[in-house]
């Protein structure tokens, strides 16, 4: 009698959860975008467009007159219009719920349809034991097998992924360093599948070969000082390895000599929300300093144009590089933490405000040849910020052109000086303020 009950229980739960479902449908909702955009694409024809904004204008025809005998009199179409703008503005849109609650309501039913079917099958194997019948189903059998097939699955699904989706999460790198990670990446990604591979095969095979069986006994195996020592020395000794390769593999990328790095070409980014600031060293390849305290219109970056290398430091729109020569970046922030990332480039490091960081790379790959090995005429070198900074975030972007030595000096000889005459007009008054300040200071004190 209580099964009863507990099945009409489950059914009646079930067509409740049916009917919610219809009622949630989201196809009784048209999207209109996802039509224009399909008979733009040629999917649907005018004709069937036409039949289908028509039956679209009819329906909301009498859903407005309906409406309108609704709308308290005094009351507008315009405004009326107007007020369900700014609702659909300020809230997220009903179409929305809708399509929640539909899959919510999908994935209950399967759910419900599972433990149904499941009770079900009790109930049959129930009654063949109060019956003295054999066994009808034997789960560990099927519980076996499921495994065996999850293993196949789940290979295949690994295969896949690698097939399809590496060739768009890796890419070579186009700088020296960029080698040496990816070739640290690789290893890592190989050993790592092997002990994957390894380790989901046995366990699924395991269960399905060793499955329980009434005329076999189990034979229970305590402890084996052996196979301890073998699951913990091996692969204490493969993630050390890994370990120090990757110390070895970064010191090499940011311990640079300071001979090399004094005679690389200087180029410092600061980044703001939301933008970047590109300033190049000039003839004398030093960065001339900056204080956040000299920011104003006319210096943006707060330069000390009292320091004599900064008067010939030189402002880009964009990042543009020679091709195998080190380069030496200085990053910047004027106001929160951003990131400074060239991905093709395998470089990234934050942008922390009051504090300059450093690194040092060389390009392997031109623009122009990178272009030719990926087939895309229009492939740029881009760097972004890795760091979610405000509204703004995804604008935060430079181009990155690699060019051939003489392209490079034909660049920069282009480029101007941040010390133009603006700023040196400004600089010159500042002194002289500064001087007759001084000279008011000594007469006062005498």
């Amino acid at each position: 009698m209580r099964l009863n009950r507990y099945i009409n229980c489950k059914v009646l739960f079930s067509a409740l959860v049916a009917v919610s479902l219809l009622w949630q449908n989201p196809a009784l909702a048209q999207d209109t975008t996802a039509v224009d955009t399909a008979a733009s694409e040629g999917i649907i024809s005018s004709s069937e467009l036409q039949e289908q904004n028509d039956s679209t204008g009819a329906a909301a025809t009498t859903t407005g007159n309906a409406v309108a005998s609704e709308v308290p009199a005094g009351t507008t179409a315009a405004a009326q219009s107007q007020d369900a703008a700014n609702a659909e503005a300020e809230g997220i849109p009903a179409q929305v719920y809708n399509n929640f609650f539909y899959y919510v309501l999908l994935f209950v039913l399967l759910c419900v349809a599972v433990g149904v079917i499941g009770k079900i099958l009790r109930v049959y194997d129930l009654s063949r034991n109060i019956q003295g019948k054999r066994e009808g189903i034997n789960w560990n059998k099927v519980h076996a097998v499921l495994f065996l097939i999850s293993l196949i699955l789940g290979m295949y699904g690994a295969y896949w992924s690698y097939v399809h989706h590496g060739g768009i999460a890796f890419k070579w790198a186009a700088s020296e360093h960029g080698a040496l990670l990816d070739n640290m990446f690789v290893t890592t990604t190989v050993i790592t599948t092997i002990v994957f591979v390894l380790t989901q095969a046995l366990l699924m095979i395991f269960s399905f070969v060793y499955r329980y069986n009434p005329k076999r006994k189990a034979f229970y195996y305590p402890h084996n000082n052996f196979i301890e020592k073998l699951w913990t020395i091996t692969p204490a000794v493969v993630l050390t390895v890994l370990v120090l390769f990757g110390f070895f593999t970064w010191r090499s990328i940011t311990n640079v000599p300071e001979d090399v790095v004094e005679s690389s070409i200087q180029i410092e980014v600061t980044g703001e929300q939301f933008a970047w600031t590109v300033r190049y060293a000039g003839e004398d390849n030093k960065l001339g300093n900056h204080h956040f305290k000299l920011i104003n219109p006319s210096n943006l970056l707060g330069l000390d144009y009292s320091d004599k290398a900064s008067h010939d430091d030189l402002l880009s729109s964009d990042i543009v590089i020679p091709v195998n020569k080190p380069v030496h970046f200085t990053i910047n922030s004027k106001d929160i933490l951003h990131s400074f990332l060239i991905p093709e480039m395998r470089v990234q490091i934050n942008a922390v405000p009051g504090m300059a960081t450093h690194f040092q790379m060389t390009p392997t790959v031109t623009t122009r040849e990178m272009r030719n090995k990926r087939n895309n005429p229009d492939f740029d070198y881009v760097m972004l910020c890795n760091k979610i900074c405000g509204s703004g975030h995804y604008n935060m972007q430079k181009k990155v052109i690699v060019v051939s030595q003489q392209e490079y000096e034909d660049y920069v000889a282009g480029l101007n000086p941040f010390f133009d005459e603006t700023a040196q007009k400004a600089f010159q008054a500042a002194q002289s303020n500064s001087d007759s300040k001084d000279i008011q200071q000594v007469a006062f004190n005498k």
